[in-house]
């Protein structure tokens, strides 16, 4: 159910017309959750992202950047350094938008995981909805690795078996084959029809999904792959307020550290562990 400044939200606006954002405003009346929002406004730049975070997962994967262990990430030396870890640090000279876009305009330069895909995915989404001067502003210094990301995205993580479309989840493989360290999981975007994208693996049921990382066990393995109750979502309402700030306003950001894993394919919760045992 959708609440609008406490008052129950009704459908009357026209530019909820479009099928992915019919979609997404049938998922929140149907779920068994509230969501709150001040303003119309506020909901509109959460549909609106949402429906970014697919498009940009479909540009992804109809791109030719392919998928990547660590040690073999690429990218286009132009605009990024590939540090020795795997990760692509944004080239001081460099605008952040520029950069983000031509990782989808030259993406046969590029290669790496699903989780640093996810990031990509979340900034160019943010990118086509701020416009290049705000992100520029807001999204300086960029490195792209694994879950690492901005605080100005906000990632965040909600425990729950309903899905919106545009969350990201996880395909958990916790019987995975040690040889193929990739297919320890999937993170995947839920789609407006209810099946999932990822990156490497392209759309495909949930049934699919499990069906596919099962095969890819250990030898002789019972232990099924599952799909995790964990939807992780950038701050919708905290971007939504970034947007509307004047282009002088200067964000003063907590100082974030990097973690260096080189674990492939794991979820947000795995990067966290990671991230608070330091």
């Amino acid at each position: 159910m959708i609440q609008i400044s406490s008052m129950p939200f009704q459908q009357k606006d026209p530019g909820f017309a479009g099928s992915i954002e019919n979609s997404i405003i049938k998922s929140m009346q149907a779920s068994p959750y509230l969501y709150l929002y001040e303003t119309a406004n506020e909901l509109q730049f959460e549909i609106d992202l949402r429906k970014n975070i697919i498009k940009s997962g479909h540009a992804m994967i109809q791109s030719e950047a392919t998928f990547e262990e660590f040690k073999y990430s690429t990218a286009n030396p132009q605009y990024w350094y590939v540090t020795k870890q795997g990760g692509f640090q944004l080239k001081p000279t460099v605008q952040p938008a520029e950069a983000i876009r031509d990782i989808f305009k030259n993406s046969y330069l590029y290669a790496f995981e699903c989780a640093t895909a996810i990031i990509i995915i979340y900034y160019d989404a943010v990118l086509n909805l701020i416009g290049e001067s705000l992100f520029n502003q807001f999204f300086q210094n960029l490195y792209l690795y694994s879950w690492h990301a901005d605080p100005d995205l906000g990632i965040q993580t909600i425990k729950t078996d309903y899905f919106l479309p545009g969350d990201v989840v996880y395909f958990n493989n916790p019987d995975f084959d040690r040889k193929l360290p990739w297919w320890r999981g999937e993170n995947a975007i839920l789609l407006e029809n209810g099946s999932f994208l990822g990156h490497g693996t392209g759309i495909n049921t949930a049934e699919q999904m499990i069906q596919f990382l099962n095969e890819v066990r250990k030898p002789n393995s019972n232990q099924s792959a599952y799909l995790m109750g964990i939807a992780v979502r950038p701050s919708f309402q905290y971007l939504s307020q970034l947007s509307m700030l004047q282009r002088t306003y200067t964000s003063s950001k907590i100082p974030y550290v990097v973690i260096h894993h080189n674990r492939t394919s794991i979820s947000y919760m795995h990067y966290l562990s990671y991230y608070f045992s330091i």
